[in-house]
């Protein structure tokens, strides 16, 4: 019983789900009717808005090009009256006007030609005829008869070079044309007409040129005086509305044609064909506005076809159809879209494998590329090096010293590729290690001293004594900053000063505070020389873009700064209390400046002011990008202050940690030169007119322990060392100053003469012993013609601490500087590295020079080799090397190759002693240490993976090689065989 009634229930279901579904079919048919003329009639006029739509963005365009060929026509009409009236004689002919036109015929596409009539009244006709060498014609032809003006055509491109000599005012329409430009000032056109080349539908385009310049109210009869001439062009517009329409996306659904309706009642079609009879295709009509207000011109938009019925007004009744479907639909869609997802999966693998692989390549080229220039850059270096070891000059020592420098400076240009790299990536990291921040400015400073010297520059740096003598950061990317700011003002600068200022942050917004609060301004006090000449208050004595950053704001900071007893920097009791220790540091210069429209793109990578600043300067325009980065990432901010024709002003602050005594950190070692103490106590008067150059000088006699003394003029000086004119020594009775120094604008050939007569009565008086060693301070070399003969040293600029150091030594005669922690250090690694056997493979013979060399003077036993192979046969076990120093890309077998081979040769040995002896005592393994220019994360891992134990990327200098031998020698030294 209950399972028929179950059948018959079934039976009842299927029953009603037909007649749901037959009602679902009846009501979709009713609905897709109604729904289907409603969509018709939205499809029709989304039609016509459409067509309105696109007929009016090309009537927009149309005219756009229109405007942008009578620009170009205005232009030579500007052209023609400057250079044909305006100047006396004319710098314009006919020859030149067509080989300009010919020329720039690319910017006028739709010009067939130009040419220009001259307005020439009857009166003048036989003195133009005569001057130009042939008669006034018509159109025809013919020789113009008598009118009251002509307008012959005097100057014409060479494609309409037949029309010279003709009168434009012979024909009727031209005359009229040319009666309405002149009148209105504006361009007027003509009828259209076939051009003769093309066999298109054109216009001529007239306008006026006049002799000068009329106010915009000016009426007919201003404006026909006015007149000079007319420059004409043909316009092809058939050409113009093809390529308009070539263009733009839709151009096969619509047909356009282009009127001249001036005449409502004849319509001239410019562009097109006529519709058909019984065209029944909704159409739209657009305004031309060509710029001549007599003609009008309109364009006319229309379907190439009649609009089909919309797709889904057909569709729509199909829907039951669709619904019966959906099921199968769905499956479909769901497996297509399984089959897209593992395609793109399978592209995104591909696209991946290509990426690693792309990877790859460019780490394996920027090794190669860093290996090439490195290889040699360390023969350099070394050679400078042992140079350096030599007994040399101050001036010999001073060329070495700079030419070290630059080739460090180019192994960090090697690296700024490397650095835009690591920016893009966000792996750019920043070092945290002890170094002396004034040794790394005088290295910077003596980069640049020989361009300095040679435009006759002031370069100079100063650091405040609140500034700690040892830091805790990244010393070479606070290199790189300082070089990439100071090379630019050195290649931009070819007068007047740089000068680089370090002060602690937030003592420089102490002073700041104060001096707005006293009502301080902040522009530049000038000082007067001569009636004729002003100066500045600044290093150099020109004006500077930063009104901020000159004397009045510099003495407030050394107010405080030089009443400070100099301690190498170590700053006041509150403010080694801080741990952090936050820079402003300030590079001014009085160079070009920056244009005002391109100071809000200077930190754009690759950007520079304009296309002529890397041809006249060169560069790339990276530097201030990746100073900017650097900047940020030390957690300061970086701005400048520029002005055209005055110079520049960059401020950045960066963030670095004190470096505490119990810190653990060597803080000897991180001083990379140590001045001497012999001058502590010394006395020195300086002859200077510039305070702040003063105070620059003094800084640097500061660190030497030189108490100096400021004078203005070299008579003060003289009168101090007399004791004349009410000068005395009261500070420090008895005691006379040492040495005296002049700056160059401060010395006289005169000066000379004096100097000798006091030298004569100081020694007639027996005060043989106080006569000052004279020393002259000058920026340039051709400086050096000014020297007297009284003149005992002197001291090329920029100043730096141990160039002035090793000078007085030479000339007070106390001998050369002697390093004692150097000296220290030399005895322990002599030490540490005597009768020490280490073999060097390179398959460069300089590196293997330098490195043998470097090892050699601390009394090592260095045998070389240039190969794996030779390094292979040395090194199988037993051996008698301590320590090996491998180069990686050599021929025959790279140092991976040699490493891994000896590793396992090392091995074997090792198992047959164990099995020999019984014990692990006899375990060989030499310390090999990578030796290459690489420079990349990659060859670091690999020489860790192939079994070597450290790495010293070239350019090496001998404490990186003494170091890493140092290491191992210390922590496992190698008992000899």
């Amino acid at each position: 019983m209950g399972l028929e009634v179950a059948a018959v229930a079934e039976n009842m279901w299927w029953w009603n789900r037909n007649v749901i579904m037959a009602m679902w079919v009846m009501l979709s048919i009713g609905f897709c009717i109604g729904f289907h003329c409603h969509m018709r009639t939205e499809s029709m006029r989304k039609a016509e808005e459409m067509l309105t739509s696109m007929c009016e963005e090309r009537a927009r365009m149309l005219q756009e090009q229109f405007a942008v060929s009578v620009n170009h026509v205005h232009a030579l009409a500007i052209l023609v009256s400057t250079f044909h009236y305006q100047k006396n004689p004319p710098a314009l002919d006919q020859e030149t006007f067509a080989e300009y036109t010919a020329r720039t015929s690319f910017e006028r596409p739709l010009l067939n030609g130009v040419a220009y009539a001259q307005r020439v009244i009857h009166a003048d006709r036989q003195l133009f005829e005569n001057q130009q060498g042939w008669t006034i014609k018509t159109m025809k032809r013919e020789p113009s008869p008598i009118q009251d003006e002509y307008a012959p055509v005097i100057y014409s491109q060479e494609t309409v070079s037949y029309i010279e000599a003709l009168d434009m005012m012979s024909g009727e329409e031209d005359r009229e044309n040319i009666l309405r430009a002149r009148a209105t000032g504006k361009a007027v056109l003509t009828r259209p007409f076939r051009l003769l080349e093309s066999n298109h539908l054109g216009v001529v385009l007239t306008f006026p040129v006049y002799l000068s310049g009329l106010p915009s109210d000016a009426t007919a009869e201003e404006h026909a005086k006015a007149t000079a001439g007319y420059l004409g062009g043909a316009f092809d517009v058939e050409s113009l509305v093809e390529n308009l329409l070539r263009q733009l996306a839709g151009n096969q659904e619509i047909v356009v044609n282009v009127y001249d309706v001036t005449n409502s009642c004849e319509p001239l079609l410019m562009y097109g064909i006529h519709p058909p009879d019984g065209h029944m295709s909704p159409s739209h009509v657009s305004m031309l506005d060509f710029g001549d207000p007599f003609r009008k011109h309109e364009m006319n938009c229309r379907y190439r076809k009649k609009p089909p019925v919309s797709l889904s007004s057909i569709t729509t009744p199909t829907g039951i159809f669709v619904i019966f479907m959906l099921a199968g639909y769905i499956g479909y869609a769901a497996w297509s879209h399984y089959d897209n997802v593992k395609e793109d999966f399978r592209k995104m693998e591909e696209l991946k494998r290509q990426a690693e692989a792309a990877d790859v390549a460019k780490s394996q080229f920027l090794a190669t590329v860093s290996h090439e220039i490195r290889t040699p850059m360390n023969g350099v270096l070394g050679m400078l090096d042992m140079l350096l070891d030599t007994d040399l000059n101050s001036t010999q020592k001073d060329y070495a010293q700079t030419a070290q420098v630059c080739g460090r400076a180019l192994i960090s240009l090697i690296n700024e590729v490397l650095d835009c790299a690591k920016i893009e990536a966000g792996k750019l990291e920043i070092e945290s290690v002890p170094f002396d921040l004034r040794s790394i400015l005088d290295d910077v400073i003596s980069l640049f001293s020989a361009t300095s010297r040679e435009k006759g520059i002031e370069l100079a740096v100063y650091v405040s004594d609140r500034v700690p003598g040892i830091l805790v950061g990244d010393p070479g990317r606070f290199r790189q900053i300082i070089t990439n700011l100071v090379g630019n003002s050195v290649k931009f600068t070819e007068r007047g000063h740089i000068f680089v200022q370090v002060h602690l942050a937030d003592h420089v917004k102490m002073v700041m505070d104060a001096k707005a609060e006293n009502g301080l301004n902040g522009h530049a006090s000038k000082v007067n020389f001569t009636s004729a000449n002003v100066a500045f208050n600044t290093l150099s004595g020109l004006e500077v873009a930063d009104y901020s950053n000159t004397w009045e704001s510099f003495r407030l900071l050394l107010s405080d700064g030089e009443s400070l007893p100099y301690t190498l920097g170590n700053g006041s009791v509150s403010e080694t209390l801080a741990d952090k220790v936050a820079l402003m540091v300030s590079v001014e210069d009085t160079g070009i400046g920056i244009p005002v429209n391109a100071q809000e793109r200077v930190f754009t990578p690759f950007m520079q002011a304009d296309s002529s600043t890397s041809r006249n300067y060169g560069g790339t325009g990276i530097g201030l990008s990746i100073s900017k980065c650097l900047v940020e990432l030390m957690g300061g901010k970086i701005s400048f202050c520029s002005r055209p024709d005055v110079g520049s002003t960059f401020i950045f602050t960066a963030v670095f940690q004190r470096c505490r005594k119990g810190a653990g950190v060597d803080r000897k070692r991180s001083v990379s030169e140590v001045l001497p103490t012999c001058f502590r106590g010394m006395r020195a008067t300086l002859v200077d007119r510039h305070p702040v150059r003063s105070a620059v000088t003094k800084y640097h006699l500061r660190r030497l322990g030189i108490i100096a003394a400021d004078v203005s003029t070299i008579n003060e000086a003289l009168s101090v060392l007399s004791g004349q004119n009410g000068y005395s020594n009261s500070s420090h009775p008895g005691k006379q100053p040492s040495i005296l120094l002049i700056e160059k604008d401060s010395w006289d050939p005169k000066i000379d003469f004096r100097i000798q007569n006091d030298l004569l009565k100081w020694k007639e008086a027996g005060r043989t012993n106080d006569v000052p060693k004279i020393v002259l301070l000058l920026t340039a070399e051709t400086d050096k013609t000014r020297i007297g003969s009284h003149v005992d040293a002197v001291v090329m600029k920029p100043l730096r601490t141990s160039t002035i150091a090793t000078c007085l030594q030479q000339t007070l005669g106390m001998g050369k500087v002697q390093n004692k922690d150097t000296h220290s250090g030399s005895n322990f690694l002599h030490h540490l590295l005597d009768g020490k056997n280490i073999l060097v493979v390179d398959d460069n013979k300089v590196n293997l020079r330098v490195a043998a060399a470097a090892l050699k003077k601390y009394g090592a036993k260095v045998e070389c080799v240039e190969s794996g192979k030779s390094a292979l046969s040395l090194l199988q076990p037993p051996h008698k090397f301590d320590a090996c120093f491998m180069d990686i890309q050599m021929p025959e077998m790279d140092g991976f190759q040699a490493t891994q081979e000896i590793r396992k040769l090392e091995g074997m040995a090792s198992e047959e002693a164990y099995i020999e002896e019984g014990s692990t005592k006899a375990k060989w393994r030499v310390p090999i240490l990578a030796m290459t220019a690489d420079v990349i994360q990659a060859t670091y891992e690999q020489c860790v993976k192939c079994g070597m134990d450290g790495y010293v990327s070239k350019p090496f200098e001998e404490a990186q090689l003494y170091q890493a031998v140092a290491k191992f020698l210390v922590s496992q030294p190698i008992s000899s065989s």
